[in-house]
């Protein structure tokens, strides 16, 4: 086990992609030279060379869609979208095609290509580079979505990622890249796609949340034990879609309370659609209605006051689960 970061974990990642199979190669915009926005492929170039780290033209429907024509002719192409916000620029690619194809040719074609991006606020990159809406991705039907918080999580889902035969869109929160964790080292050790992992126990009342915030999850369950003597159990799902309802379902089933936290726009995100389903598998086990903590209904401001007032943060996990755990609502 090496103690390293998100970053360097992801890195590790594709490394040992690269090194076990030809086909993989990486695409994006300042990948080669600079590493990319994040630095997370810095130093690739020179080991790998310019004919698998590519850097490409400032177009993300071209990037996609030229990634998506090399994964249906046997590449395995990872692709960096430097912001999320700039996904919307390449829907079609990546929601017309590339999650289209197998169905449509009953499994003679298909597209093995991972699409990695990242975003979130707390940097006052503005409207356009901060925003995370992977709940609308979660909604298209074979397309794979994963969004893990801990180093050994992503190089190992990252590795799954590369080897499914599927289009997976993977999304990593800024603030994850310089935490740090124990990652294995074995080149062949890959993660399971689907399955959600508990990193806290806890008795009083289940947090699941994904992305940066179970880091902020984490906090707020040693806050509240210590002042107000509730036992937070804290789920990452890991993975969105599949979705592991069934390790959500255990928990809730033990503390009776629920509270779904992420960073998205909570109005129309993923957290309604748990929501729905806990309530709906679980209902009778419910002490308090389930809660959930999101953004405000904004773009992500600029000025700093503004955007700690639109982004949650831990004061809102609070606050969310001492509403359940006092039956207060």
């Amino acid at each position: 086990m090496a103690n390293i970061t998100y970053r360097e974990a992801i890195r590790a990642a594709m490394s040992e992609e690269l090194r076990r199979d030809q086909r993989v190669l990486l695409m994006g915009e300042d990948i080669a030279d600079m590493g990319g926005s994040q630095g997370v492929t810095k130093g690739m170039l020179a080991e790998f060379g310019s004919g698998r780290i590519r850097n490409t033209p400032i177009s993300e429907e071209g990037i996609v869609g030229a990634a998506v024509g090399a994964a249906m002719s046997g590449l395995r192409p990872i692709v960096e979208i430097m912001y999320m916000d700039f996904l919307s620029m390449a829907i079609d690619p990546l929601v017309g095609q590339a999650a289209k194809w197998r169905y449509m040719t009953g499994g003679q074609v298909t597209v093995p290509v991972t699409i990695r991006t990242q975003g979130g606020a707390g940097w006052q990159s503005g409207s356009q580079h901060a925003s995370l809406f992977e709940g609308w991705f979660t909604n298209v039907p074979g397309l794979k979505v994963i969004m893990p918080s801990q180093p050994d999580d992503a190089r190992l889902l990252l590795k799954a990622a590369i080897r499914d035969e599927n289009p997976v869109l993977f999304i990593e929160h800024r603030d994850c890249y310089p935490r740090k964790g124990e990652v294995g080292e074995d080149p062949e050790e890959v993660g399971e796609i689907g399955v959600g992992r508990v990193l806290r126990e806890g008795t009083d009342c289940t947090v699941v949340a994904w992305g940066a915030m179970p880091w902020v999850a984490l906090e707020a369950a040693e806050e509240l034990e210590a002042t107000d003597g509730i036992s937070i159990e804290v789920i990452d799902p890991r993975t969105l879609q599949p979705f592991d309802l069934g390790i959500v379902l255990e928990s809730v089933r033990k503390t009776n309370r629920c509270v779904i936290a992420h960073e998205a726009v909570t109005f129309g995100g993923f957290g309604g659609e748990i929501a729905s389903l806990v309530q709906e598998h679980a209902f009778d086990h419910l002490d308090a209605p389930v809660l959930r903590v999101g953004e405000k209904f904004a773009p992500v401001p600029f000025a700093p006051v503004l955007e700690d007032y639109v982004v949650p943060g831990k004061a809102e996990i609070l606050e969310a689960v001492r509403r359940v755990a006092y039956a207060t609502v």
